[in-house]
């Protein structure tokens, strides 16, 4: 892979070799309100925004 991007949920993640990683802590909204569901949706949003600005 190229590039793998992980959230920082919780869970253990596999190694999955790739020749970029970035970590992204979007805290996992899991049993949350709505509004914190919303909270992760726009903030993923907005880090898949940023990376593909920096590619």
């Amino acid at each position: 892979y190229d590039f793998i991007v992980t959230m920082g949920c919780g869970d253990a993640c596999p190694f999955v070799p790739a020749k970029h990683r970035e970590q992204w802590n979007i805290p996992d909204p899991k049993g949350k309100t709505i509004e914190d569901y919303r909270k992760a949706r726009d903030k993923i949003a907005q880090c898949v925004k940023e990376l593909l600005a920096s590619l």
